[in-house]
């Protein structure tokens, strides 16, 4: 999978609760560009948590 599906499976509340335990902005900022700065594992975990 590529990020924009793992994107569109994980809510954007979750996205800026991970965002922000790593440091990275999360105001003003899309939820496909929080996703892109955040590692591919924890995206892949994230995405399996919601299904």
């Amino acid at each position: 999978m590529d990020i924009e599906e793992l994107t569109k499976k994980v809510s954007g509340k979750l996205l800026q609760e991970e965002a922000k335990k790593r440091g990275i902005k999360t105001s003003c900022v899309k939820k496909i560009d929080i996703a892109r700065q955040l590692p591919r594992e924890v995206l892949e975990q994230l995405a399996s948590k919601a299904k």
